[in-house]
């Protein structure tokens, strides 16, 4: 059997007046809703997301697109995964994302993505963040 790798995380719009908010949200949701499904999609997929979008419904001042799935020793291809993210945060509005890539053989890591400006939208073009990432733990048993 290959190792089995987990990838979450969540990726968060900012603040603002309710007609900005739900603008950014319903583009959001349109490009969420446009992702391949199915077996279709080989890293990121419409499924792995979720989000609330009604307020005090897990809904309060910043909507958070959560999402999550597990893949075969992804490890070995996550420069492709990230590229597929980071394509599909060129298309959204966020302030922040996070993803946790949980690996058997290679331990945890977290990656991080940070608008330069405090949040991004996509006619901006060209992402411009900062991405760190830490590195957890070793050889899990």
């Amino acid at each position: 059997m290959q190792p089995e790798s987990i990838v979450y995380g969540c990726i968060r719009d900012w603040p603002g007046d309710s007609m900005e908010c739900r603008m950014r949200r319903a583009v959001n949701r349109k490009v969420l809703d446009s992702l391949p499904q199915g077996e279709a999609w080989p890293f990121i997929g419409r499924e792995m997301f979720s989000r609330c979008e009604q307020a005090g419904a897990g809904l309060y001042q910043s909507q958070v697109i959560h999402f999550g799935a597990s893949y075969q020793a992804i490890e070995y291809e996550w420069s492709l995964w990230v590229e597929q993210f980071e394509n599909l945060l060129r298309r959204l509005y966020w302030a922040s994302a996070v993803v946790h890539l949980e690996t058997e053989l290679n331990g945890c890591h977290t990656f991080r993505w940070d608008s330069e400006r405090g949040y991004h939208a996509p006619h901006e073009g060209d992402l411009r963040v900062r991405c760190a990432w830490e590195r957890e733990g070793g050889l899990r048993n």
